[in-house]
């Protein structure tokens, strides 16, 4: 499903050119629950990046359904994280001024049927009665299970998540974590990029980075 062949991404500062990834390759088959560990600097924010087509690799390709993603024009790149790539990031990201409800159903494809898919979806997480509140009054970890549930809301192929638990507590970490199992057990590939080991029960495969390589 995901082939990424020879991937490099470099920055140039005046004196020098640093490599965040150096000529990686990796697969990643559908289905396939996937934790990438690294300390910081290692690359792999980089890396989970390039795979979600935020980030155009300096050198090498991406292949996703035996599409070349690189290829892609920013329209196509855009379209396809919206179809087929859930995000989830250590800082959540809700806009402070929508409620829950709304921070999620505003991802919604399906604008007709948005608010319906979005209360299905907040309450299989348990956030009934957080429905009109505002990231604010929620707690960190109903602030990433609003996140999560924006992440599922298009029914994506790849959930892509970037230290998810590191501003969570032990328990809320594993309910984060439980729900990305649900999400791969009915065939989802999901993709964990951590420093810590919250992820590894759940992992098909772990990964090492070191200084932008697979150690």
């Amino acid at each position: 499903m995901i082939e990424l062949k020879n991937i490099s991404k470099t920055y140039r500062s005046k004196t020098s050119k640093v490599f965040a990834l150096d000529d990686v390759s990796l697969n990643i088959t559908s289905g396939e629950f996937v934790v990438i560990r690294g300390a910081s600097g290692s690359g792999k924010t980089t890396l989970l990046l390039t795979l979600g087509a935020m980030l155009k690799p300096s050198r090498g390709y991406i292949h996703i359904d035996n599409e070349n993603i690189n290829d892609y024009n920013e329209n196509q790149r855009n379209h396809f994280r919206a179809t087929k790539i859930g995000f989830v990031f250590q800082m959540f990201h809700l806009l402070p001024y929508l409620t829950v409800l709304e921070n999620v159903k505003i991802a919604s494809l399906k604008k007709p049927k948005a608010e319906t898919e979005a209360k299905k979806i907040l309450t299989e997480f348990g956030l009934t009665e957080r429905l009109s509140h505002k990231p604010f009054a929620l707690s960190a970890g109903e602030k990433q299970r609003t996140a999560v549930a924006r992440a599922l809301i298009n029914n994506p192929k790849i959930i892509l998540a970037d230290e998810p638990t590191g501003n969570l507590d032990p328990e809320n970490a594993e309910e984060i974590m439980k729900s990305f199992s649900q999400f791969h057990k009915k065939g989802g590939t999901v993709i964990v990029v951590t420093h810590g080991s919250e992820a590894d029960k759940y992992a098909d495969r772990i990964i090492s980075l070191k200084n932008g390589k697979i150690i």
